[in-house]
């Protein structure tokens, strides 16, 4: 008896302890999580309030003009990411579809009703509120995608289990990107939905041959685009063309070559003057590096090297399918977007116009982006009692 009631007490301290420990892990995951991207996010309003003065000034009167948005769509993104990590993963899973069904509804409608800018039309405005699809797609074709595969992933050796929820999702969704035309966010949903069928269990062989065929139909796309092929050839020669195709990426990198190794200090750009067009957007990490030289611009290298490894700890640590999958998917996304846009602007891969998450300005890409977190935030507290399926 005198054991039993040991057993009986002792038993609900070890479950709490372990319980303790858990959740210690936990946050320390978290925070190598939460605290770049928090940087990021401060790193891109100073960056921001930069690299759009002058244009803010020219094209509205105000200087702060795009300061002010950018500070607006934050908080949007904030509370987007505070409701999606108290979310419980399994309603995530539930919402995938009427999500996903929302979200080429949207990218329709682009093609119908959208606004045009830059020889693209990739936006929807309802007042004074412009969105753009495309980026609420990154998020939620990964969900998904993992939500399809993770049900299917005991049979997806099948090629009919492969091919329908692939052709069904990223198909789908990238081809309407395409017709925008946007290859750049295109490459970034092909890049989350590679990353989910890697961690599945679909054959190895299936996804090689799907990305085989898919980045065949990509090149033939851009190919028959002499503005989509120039963006893509124009890195290979700046020269060519330094005051047509390639002047973005030669101005570009001018500032990141007047910065030195410190830079030429805050609000002291000079390629903002008009010099570099769409400092505050796409190149943003441009007037970084010119501002802060090496040092500043392999700093938030580093943050986002933190934060993808703290990514790919929660999706190890996952022990349900569904949220594994869901956050490899979350995490590739938000670190090839990084990946593509630094690559771009430094000339080290073709300029493709995606934005540099948590930094460049833009509020849909920044409240997709803080409601990924959320998400990630929310497979990292997930203690599944059963399987998701």
């Amino acid at each position: 008896m005198a054991a039993t009631r040991v057993m009986t007490v002792g038993s609900p301290r070890a479950a709490w302890r372990e319980a303790q420990k858990v959740a210690q892990t936990t946050s320390r995951r978290l925070a190598f999580l939460v605290v770049p991207m928090g940087l990021l996010v401060i790193v891109g309003l100073g960056m921001i309030l930069s690299s759009s003065s002058v244009l803010a000034i020219d094209e509205t009167g105000d200087g702060l003009f795009f300061f002010k948005r950018q500070v607006a769509w934050l908080l949007l993104g904030v509370g987007g990411l505070l409701a999606a990590a108290s979310m419980p993963l399994r309603w995530w899973h539930r919402l995938a579809f009427p999500m996903f069904l929302v979200t080429v509804l949207l990218l329709v409608s682009v093609l119908f009703v959208g606004v045009q800018a830059n020889g693209a039309t990739r936006w929807l405005v309802v007042g004074p509120v412009s969105i753009q699809p495309s980026e609420i797609a990154k998020l939620t074709t990964v969900i998904f995608l993992a939500t399809v595969v993770s049900r299917k992933e005991d049979s997806m050796h099948r090629v009919r289990d492969f091919f329908w929820p692939v052709a069904g999702s990223l198909g789908v969704v990238a081809s309407l990107v395409m017709l925008q035309p946007d290859l750049g966010t295109a490459i970034l949903l092909a890049a989350g939905s590679f990353a989910v069928l890697v961690a599945s269990a679909a054959p190895f062989g299936y996804v090689v041959g799907g990305s085989l065929i898919g980045a065949a139909i990509a090149g033939v796309a851009a190919m028959a685009s002499p503005y989509r092929w120039a963006r893509v050839t124009t890195f290979l020669d700046l020269d060519a063309d330094p005051l047509g195709s390639g002047y973005q990426a030669v101005q570009s990198l001018v500032a990141l070559g007047s910065g030195g190794l410190w830079g030429v200090g805050l609000g002291a750009s000079r390629a903002r003057w008009s010099f570099l067009p769409n400092a505050h957007t796409d190149f943003v990490f441009s007037i970084l590096g010119e501002e802060t030289g090496l040092a500043g611009s392999l700093a938030v290298l580093a943050l986002f090297v933190v934060f993808t490894l703290a990514g790919i700890s929660i999706a190890l640590r996952c022990q349900d399918r569904f949220g594994r999958l869901l956050a490899v998917g979350v995490t590739t996304w938000l670190s090839v977007q990084a990946l593509v846009n630094i690559g771009g602007v430094s000339g080290v891969l073709p300029i493709t116009g995606v934005p540099l998450p948590f930094v460049s300005f833009g509020g849909s890409a920044l409240v997709s982006a803080m409601v990924g977190v959320g998400v990630l935030i929310s497979v990292a507290r997930h203690r599944p009692l059963s399987p998701v399926r």
